[in-house]
Order: C-alpha cells, then sequence, then structure tokens
C-alpha cells in the first residue's frame, strides 16, 4: 500500500492542505475516488488545474467544507441487491429467529447507513416475521454513518414516492404512510432503530457505542468499502470479524465480494450473493 504521507504532485498537495490548513483528514479515501471528487469540484469552483485548486483550497474554508462533503456517500435504495436481501429474508432471518426464542434479542449493525433505507428495510423484515410469531419479536438495528446529514435524513424517515419503487405493496401499506407528497416511516418501526454516528476508521472502539458492545448476529456495509484505500478496507473488515458474534453473517455490495473473499474473517455463504459468514479464524 502506498503511504498517503508520500503521494507527490498535486494530489499530495490536497491531502496535506486539507490536513495542515482545516484539520480534515482525506488520506483514508483510495486515489480514484479522490480524483473523481477533485474533478467535479473543479468544474464546480471553474478552476482550471489540481495545482491552481489545491492553492485554494489551502485558503478557503467553505471549500474546504464541501470537498470534505463531497467524499460522504449519501446514496442507498430500500432494498437495494434483491439478491442478498431475498438470502435474508427466506434463510438467515427465519434461523436467527428460531435461535434467538431463548437467547434474547436480534443484534444488527447497517453500516455507512446513508440516509437509512437499508435500516428500514431490514426493519420491515424483521417486522413482518414477528407478526408470524405468537411471540413479539425482540431485535435492534443499529445504524451508523460519519455524516450528520445523512443521519438526519434517516432519523425522519421521510421519503419520495420515487425512493420508494422496490418497497412491496404490503409493506408500503404497512410501513409508510403519506405525509404530503412524501411518505414517513411508521412509529412500530421506529423504535427499534438507532441512527448514530460514528467513524469506521476509529481505533478506539470496536463498535458503535449506541450498541454497548458488538455481538452482532447481522452486519451490513453495502457499497462502501471500495472508497477506502486497502488498508482501510482490510481494518474495517477486521473490525466487523470481531463485532460479530460466533457465526454472524456479514452482507456486502456486489461489487465489493471480492474484497470480503479475500478476508480471513469470512467465508461465502450462497455464492454468488454477497452474504458471508463469520469464520473461526482470527482477523
Amino acid at each position: 500500500m502506498k503511504d498517503p504521507s508520500k503521494i507527490i504532485g498535486p494530489l499530495g498537495d490536497i491531502i496535506q492542505a486539507m490536513t495542515e490548513s482545516h484539520g480534515l483528514d482525506v488520506s483514508r479515501y483510495d486515489e480514484a475516488f479522490l480524483g473523481q471528487a477533485i474533478s467535479k469540484r473543479l468544474a464546480a469552483s471553474g478552476i482550471a488545474t489540481l495545482a491552481a485548486y489545491g492553492e485554494h483550497l489551502a485558503k478557503s474554508a467553505s471549500e474546504a467544507e464541501a470537498f470534505f462533503g463531497s467524499l460522504h456517500v449519501n446514496h442507498s435504495e430500500f432494498f437495494r441487491n434483491p439478491l442478498s436481501f431475498a438470502v435474508l429474508e427466506q434463510l438467515i432471518f427465519p434461523g436467527l429467529v428460531e435461535a434467538k426464542k431463548k437467547s434474547g434479542d436480534i443484534r444488527i449493525w447497517s453500516a455507512g447507513c446513508a440516509g437509512g433505507q437499508e435500516a428500514w428495510s431490514i426493519a420491515m423484515l424483521l417486522d413482518e416475521i414477528s407478526q408470524a410469531q405468537t411471540q413479539p419479536l425482540s431485535y435492534r438495528i443499529f445504524a451508523t454513518d460519519l455524516d450528520e446529514t445523512n443521519l438526519s435524513l434517516a432519523r425522519a424517515g421521510i421519503y419520495s414516492e420515487e425512493a420508494l419503487g422496490k418497497v412491496r405493496l404490503q409493506h408500503m401499506s404497512k410501513y409508510l404512510f403519506r405525509q404530503g407528497d412524501s411518505f414517513a416511516i411508521a412509529p412500530r418501526l421506529r423504535a427499534h432503530v438507532d441512527f448514530s454516528p460514528y467513524d469506521l476508521l476509529d481505533g478506539s472502539s470496536s463498535s458503535p457505542s449506541a450498541s454497548i458492545y458488538g455481538g452482532f448476529d447481522l452486519i451490513l456495509c453495502c457499497n462502501l468499502l471500495f472508497y477506502y484505500r486497502p488498508e482501510g478496507r482490510r481494518r474495517i473488515l477486521d473490525k466487523f470479524s470481531r463485532a460479530l458474534a460466533p457465526g454472524g453473517y456479514f452482507v456486502t455490495g456486489e461489487v465489493e465480494r471480492t474484497t470480503v473473499s479475500g478476508h480471513k474473517g469470512f467465508r461465502a455463504l450462497l455464492p454468488p450473493a454477497a452474504v458471508f459468514r463469520k469464520t473461526n479464524v482470527s482477523p
């Protein structure tokens, strides 16, 4: 892995300017991703070259904030990656429900939750399963993101009709209610989901403070790992492996299957689904 501090040229100057002038660390991000974000900021600011942009960035707190904000992933969808959700609904959740009848809550971590669609999708499936049980199902979903704007949107739980294209009609009627031109998440789901800020590369903690401890039965981190440098990806996957309960499950994005397959903390469950299970080998 290339040491971010050794990157030379305009990109290295931009990384250095963000750190030294504004106290913002962007060295964790993949170079290609940084390049794409910088290109968009060049177009938005009307600056022609990387060198000129680096000089401008060092002096402008507002531009540094705009650039840093552009690095936060804010796109998500309800029931994204249908194959993974099918595996969860038909295989993993029924097994967890049966196993947890005598052993407490189902604990789930939605990491990099963006606008909250993933966490609410999981809550819909678990609530539907709970309705079929003789006793209510006990479950908690801890959803985290680095960006407070994303978290505010997730907590509000209000979405446009266009954003609900993959939500089933029966779920629409049960778990969403119209609020003006938009739809809001029903209170029955809100009691089971907690949204909080968390930095996946925080070396001082192994899981979100809101969860108190790890021991997650399922962790989801989809379409996020590839934004980080290889060393960052490894550290995040190590953290997830430690945070999972024995035999716990991990779901990632389809484009990240190869990355996770190469990590000794996980084994593929049902290829080609991007669903894995924790191994007994410590990372």
